[in-house]
């Protein structure tokens, strides 16, 4: 396994760290400011014009679009190669869109670069490659167990040559951007199949279509995440043309699995990214403050944190690393495991990261608006694309199938022992 980057991957890592730190960084308190200043309700939501002026210069310096591997409309990187500048842009809050790189756009923009036909992808990936529109998708559903998407009871009714969708979604990302101008919806289509995988479907859904509302946004931790947000949507006898169909119905399923293959690679590396940030952040602060008469980074249970904060970062990255490569090398399918593994570990990692940093900053931590912003984003992604429990027990699945294949017996799995006249099974 080779995780050198590439020359060219390699140059664009170092125009990137100097556009962060020439140019993100120093703008991350007045983004903060502009959001404060943003009206309640999502209705009223403006795009941020520091972000807007950001983007910009970052398309003149050719630093858009960088994901979206095995496609001439990117930067044409593999996973692997996208990755460690996924970490980078983890780093702040607002930099995936500085990059046109934010979800849920790129996997939108992947999905219809993988299963639109030529006529969708003139009309909508276009737009979102060129930063002129925002997209959102809209699968999870309030009144039913979402992290088993077969339980998902929108429905998409074919009606001569239209579809009719009737459904609601919640923790809808992106929907509340005002330049939200698509929705991937997914939903059923022949609910009684008996191959319930095969029920599911997905389609392009304009947000201007009549039917189409947006009732409230969803907020995390009391913060309405303005201006991205997450939003109830509602769906009510709304008719869009058959032709919106994405690859054809039943293959919802088939394209979720795509789409949310790479998504978890930059949402991991992004994790990554806020817990080195957080760490580097912690170890200044702890040096910087003296309580009980010397510094607290002498203190010997936060020299014992920082220790293992140290080996758990790293030891997510490579993982993270290894699943990037996998999928570039033998295929999504085949990384399936080590997409499971990267989901479980980076989300938690930032998660216990973050809150050892806000820790470390005491009353100060939880008034910070780094801080807050990333432990709610880290906390919330051990929800989203699935929760724990459910990459848990996939996980869990691989691996029992995999020791069952076998006895164990060329494998050191297990052994007949005879100890004083008594017979044992030893596992090795």
């Amino acid at each position: 396994m080779n995780l050198e980057p590439s020359p060219r991957a390699q140059e664009i890592r170092d125009r990137l760290e100097a556009f962060m730190g020439d140019h993100v960084y120093p703008a991350e308190t007045q983004l903060y400011r502009e959001v404060a200043a943003q009206p309640r309700d999502h209705r009223q939501w403006t795009p941020l014009p520091t972000l807007e002026g950001l983007k910009e210069k970052a398309k003149a310096q050719g630093l858009w679009n960088l994901f979206l591997p095995d496609s001439d409309k990117g930067a044409g990187l593999s996973n692997l190669e996208y990755a460690p500048l996924a970490e980078i842009t983890g780093r702040c809050h607002f930099a995936p869109e500085v990059f046109n790189c934010n979800a849920p756009d790129t996997g939108n923009m992947e999905t219809l670069e993988r299963y639109g036909d030529e006529a969708q992808k003139d009309r909508w990936l276009k737009p979102l490659l060129a930063g002129e529109i925002r997209s959102a998708f809209a699968m999870t559903e309030p009144a039913v167990a979402s992290s088993d998407a077969t339980n998902i009871r929108t429905r998409i009714v074919r009606d001569g040559d239209d579809y009719v969708i009737n459904g609601r979604k919640w923790w809808i990302s992106g929907a509340g951007d005002p330049r939200c101008a698509i929705m991937i919806v997914m939903g059923q289509t022949d609910p009684d199949r008996e191959e319930k995988h095969l029920r599911q479907s997905m389609i392009l859904v304009p947000t201007d279509t009549p039917g189409v509302d947006i009732p409230r946004a969803m907020p995390i931790f009391g913060d309405p995440d303005a201006p991205h947000g997450h939003m109830e949507v509602t769906f009510t006898d709304v008719r869009v043309p058959a032709s919106n169909m994405l690859l054809g119905e039943g293959r919802g399923f088939e394209i979720a699995q795509g789409r949310l293959g790479p998504g978890r690679i930059h949402h991991c590396m992004r994790m990554i990214g806020l817990s080195e940030r957080a760490l580097e952040r912690l170890c200044r602060r702890l040096s910087q403050r003296t309580a009980f008469y010397k510094p607290v980074a002498d203190q010997s249970i936060w020299r014992q944190r920082i220790a293992e904060m140290r080996c758990a970062i790293d030891q997510a990255r490579l993982l993270t690393l290894k699943a990037a490569w996998m999928m570039d090398t033998v295929g999504n399918k085949a990384a399936k495991a080590e997409i499971a593994m990267i989901k479980i570990v980076a989300a938690r990692l930032a998660d216990q990261v973050i809150d050892m940093t806000i820790q470390a900053f005491g009353g100060g931590g939880v008034a910070d608006s780094v801080l807050t912003s990333a432990h709610a984003y880290a906390r919330t992604l051990r929800l989203a694309d699935g929760p724990d429990e459910v990459h848990c027990a996939q996980l869990a699945r691989f691996e029992l199938a995999r020791h069952a294949a076998h006895d164990g017996s060329r494998t050191g799995g297990s052994a007949e022992v005879n100890v004083a006249g008594v017979e044992y099974t030893m596992e090795r």
